[in-house]
């Protein structure tokens, strides 16, 4: 037999699995790490955690698994997006990263807007965001100039424990993409982009697709996981990506709306000439010269997360739910907006918060976990109308994460999104297209399209009723007006955040 490896290196947790050739998850294992926050809006984890439970995870999944070593053909990876690691000359993180979710960089981005005006939406594709690594690297630059001077590359958080691993620094395509300093349509890093902030040339890592092979694992690696030198490591790509892929969005048409602690709506797309006036993010594929297009909610699954914490007193989210199918569409006139941490499409508005409009007293638990639930899908719709408003189809979108695994969800996105929605048999996410992109690497398949075909089953499809349907879009109306009736408040009311003032 032979098998695969994905290795999916989330916000909160490394996931490892193990496929064979049929697509089958054959075993699979986790270890968690932790964030740390040493001051608001601060979000940052040692690397070599991400190094150590990776390790950890890869022996556990051997031992579980009780394949031999050599059977092993290939690993590969998905990352979480944007992380700024440092690393020195003798390979090691310099300082802590600066994760995907730190927003302390508001400055670094205005700086970023000013220097480079439109040129950053011609070349980079995308606008200057918190997110964003370069804002990062600009933070350094400003407060801690002595550790930028001392790095001898940056990489984003897969990318560092593949050099760990292997040795080898490389960066893809479609992680590059997520930095604001690759030449998106063109693949190759901005030397504009650079020269215009002061950044050596020789921070940039050298760029690969995300099937290239990087080498086999280091001596001391083959001993700490139990792999051996036949297991090649190939480059792995952004988490999105290689959630598209692990979803099988290969192809022109083809839609994914992913639910987890954020929210994604992402598109294939081959044009490389489209212009979204940054309204939209605009990525490079993990599939050779292909892009995706893609609108986040940052707080998707986290406003449900948050709502349950808040005012679930200790449920489950099953428990939670079980009511919100009796309630009709519409919440009986409560509205939700998931602006609770800010918002990123199609408002990148750090400063919104979220609203629960139109309470009464007739308003119960379920009529708020079904408003929380609409909101959210409600701001997926924002993202998947900007997709049409392009010209592009969306008649049908594979759901993934938290949000395919309730059926009411399902059904709510189909209504909502006025599309077909369809759940996966066994939905791995990023993980599983980390898995493809090495049983592609490892020359099992000629196409990764060849690849989906032979792992990823469809397990039920949801259509849109028309009544419903027509409920939802008269009562979408409304939720896209509470942004422009609340900004202006919520800005007022930021002064009274974090302080008893």
């Amino acid at each position: 037999m032979s098998y695969v490896i994905g290795i999916d290196l989330g916000t909160s947790a490394v996931k490892s699995v193990l496929v064979d050739r049929s697509g089958k998850v054959v075993c699979e294992e986790s270890e968690a790490y932790p964030l740390y926050q040493p001051q608001p809006g601060y979000s940052e984890q040692d690397a070599e955690d991400w190094v150590e439970k990776t390790v950890l995870s890869l022996n556990r999944l051997l031992a579980a698994s009780g394949v031999k070593p050599e059977e092993i053909e290939g690993i590969s990876f998905s990352g979480q997006m944007h992380g700024l690691v440092l690393v020195g000359e003798d390979g090691r993180a310099l300082r802590r990263a600066i994760l995907w979710n730190d927003t302390r960089t508001t400055p670094q981005c205005r700086r970023i807007e000013r220097t480079l005006g439109d040129k950053l939406l011609k070349i980079a594709r995308n606008r200057a965001l918190e997110g964003f690594t370069l804002p990062k690297i600009l933070w350094v630059q400003e407060y801690e100039p002595e550790i930028l001077e001392r790095a001898s590359l940056f990489l984003l958080p897969k990318d560092y424990v593949r050099l760990r691993l292997t040795g080898s620094a490389a960066m893809d395509y479609s992680d590059a993409a997520g930095t604001l300093l690759l030449d998106v349509a063109g693949k190759e890093w901005s030397t504009e982009i650079a020269e215009a902030f002061g950044l050596k040339a020789s921070l940039f890592p050298p760029l690969v697709e995300s099937f290239d092979d990087t080498g086999s694992l280091l001596p001391e690696m083959q001993a700490s996981t139990g792999l051996t030198e036949k297991t090649r490591v190939y480059a792995g790509g952004a988490d999105n990506a290689c959630g598209a892929i692990g979803a099988g969005i290969l192809n022109e048409g083809q839609t994914m709306c992913s639910i987890g602690t954020s929210g994604v709506v992402l598109s294939y797309e081959t044009r490389r000439d489209l212009d979204f006036e940054g309204k939209v993010h605009f990525f490079n594929h993990g599939e050779k010269d292909a892009f995706y297009i893609m609108g986040v909610t940052l707080a998707a699954g986290y406003s449900m997360q948050w709502f349950r914490e808040t005012f679930g007193g200790g449920q489950s989210f099953e428990d939670l739910l079980a009511g919100i199918g009796e309630v009709a569409p519409g919440a009986n006139g409560l509205l939700f907006t998931p602006y609770i941490v800010g918002e990123r499409t199609p408002h990148p508005d750090s400063d919104i918060r979220g609203s629960f409009v139109g309470i009464d007293a007739s308003h119960k638990l379920p009529h708020f976990a079904r408003a929380v639930m609409e909101g959210i899908t409600f701001s997926l719709r924002e993202s998947i109308d900007i997709l049409r408003a392009a010209g592009k189809t969306v008649d049908k979108v594979v759901s993934i994460g938290g949000g395919a695994k309730n059926q009411e969800w399902l059904q709510m996105q189909a209504d909502v999104f006025g599309a077909d929605v369809v759940k996966l048999e066994s939905e791995q996410g990023p993980a599983m297209g980390a898995a493809m992109l090495a049983a592609f690497g490892s020359g099992w398949f000629e196409t990764l399209q060849d690849c989906a075909r032979e792992f990823i089953r469809e397990a039920k499809t949801y259509t849109p009723d028309a009544r419903r349907t027509e409920v939802y879009s008269k009562l979408f109306d409304v939720y896209r007006d509470v942004y422009g009736q609340t900004a202006e408040l919520n800005r007022r009311l930021a002064a009274f955040r974090g302080g008893d003032n």
